[in-house]
């Protein structure tokens, strides 16, 4: 059984002008995927005019709302208590947005309600997946 949650959120773009602009993302959770959380932006508010969307580890958001995370291409971490910082590095430069860390918390708290932390490997379906690969290299 699947089960996706999806949480539209508000995101800043951290820019050289001192306004930052709002971007409309939306983080996604998939039980079938447990280990990860993907954030999507939509077309309008990408370089290339594309949906983009970046998928990481849940790990990274829960440890990144306490303290930094990550050291590869998405890095999370928190801006005092009401937000929280992702950097996105790409060979095309490097995104720095803020949602609100009570908007990622909430998220958060659905998906574990959904898989709890910890327990995200009773959800894989290793023979399955090894299946899939085998059938795909064939």
């Amino acid at each position: 059984m699947s089960t996706v949650i999806e949480q539209p959120v508000e995101a800043r773009l951290v820019a050289a002008a001192p306004r930052m602009q709002s971007i409309p993302a939306t983080l996604h959770y998939d039980r079938r995927d447990p280990f990860a959380v993907r954030m999507t932006f939509p077309a309008p508010a990408t370089l290339e005019g594309v949906e983009v969307s970046w998928t990481f580890a849940r790990d990274l958001f829960v440890t990144g709302l306490e303290e930094r995370a990550g050291h590869g291409d998405v890095r999370v971490r928190p801006y005092g208590y009401e937000r929280l910082v992702l950097e996105f590095h790409a060979p095309e430069g490097t995104a720095v947005i803020h949602v609100r860390a009570d908007e990622v918390r909430r998220f958060l708290d659905r998906t574990t309600e959904e898989v709890p932390l910890g327990r995200e490997y009773l959800q894989v379906d290793l023979d399955h997946d090894l299946a899939e690969l085998m059938r795909d290299a064939a």
